[in-house]
């Protein structure tokens, strides 16, 4: 079984080209998802977050109070040790359980499984990859739709977009590169064109 990364700015279109694949029986694994699994208690990943910031983080019902634990990690005068803290933590139990998960995918006979990871070069995950493919798009395209996705203002949406790393960040490693510039057909088309290459019927 093949293991696709998928990786790309926020506002790439990520989410669609996933679902693009799902017309081939290729199964998506979403990290973002699975970290949201991984905080209801009881979770080793929220005993390893406690263990490390304290039981402040939580709220009144155990789950993670993303805000206080935002308050405690990029506080101004937080050491800078604490995002690679908080990092090491979050990647490690998300690649546990991604990993978890492609192999029950592996038992049931997938050609390929696609794991939608935004961090994908970040958490070191790629090179667990057999291809990396990489979507980008316009910067007014992805802006709209950051806009029209998360209701931000586009001041809100302008912060996002300058905190992304650049396009070559995501592509330079990738096996395929997608430019999603919103032509409706293409993902559908991009999509054909990989499979077909995989299963060796073209470039």
């Amino acid at each position: 079984m093949l293991v696709l990364g998928l990786t790309g700015p926020s506002g790439a279109g990520k989410g669609a080209l996933a679902a693009a694949f799902a017309a081939y029986d290729v199964p998506q694994l979403d990290t973002d998802a699975i970290y949201h699994t991984l905080l209801v208690p009881p979770s080793a990943c929220l005993d390893d977050l406690t263990a490390a910031f304290g039981t402040d983080i939580l709220a009144p019902d155990g789950t993670l109070n993303r805000p206080a634990l935002a308050a405690v990690v990029f506080a101004p005068d937080a050491p800078s040790e604490l995002i690679a803290t908080l990092n090491r933590i979050t990647h490690r139990h998300i690649l546990d359980e991604t990993r978890r998960q492609i192999e029950i995918y592996r038992a049931a006979g997938k050609f390929a499984v696609l794991v939608d990871a935004p961090l994908l070069y970040e958490s070191g995950f790629d090179a667990e990859c057999d291809r990396v493919i990489a979507v980008t798009a316009p910067r007014e395209v992805r802006l709209a739709r950051i806009i029209e996705r998360d209701g931000l203002s586009r001041e809100a949406a302008l912060a996002r977009l300058d905190a992304q790393k650049p396009d070559e960040f995501y592509t330079e490693h990738a096996d395929f590169v997608i430019c999603n510039d919103g032509a409706p057909a293409l993902l559908e088309e991009e999509a054909a064109r990989i499979i077909n290459t995989l299963k060796g019927g073209g470039r």
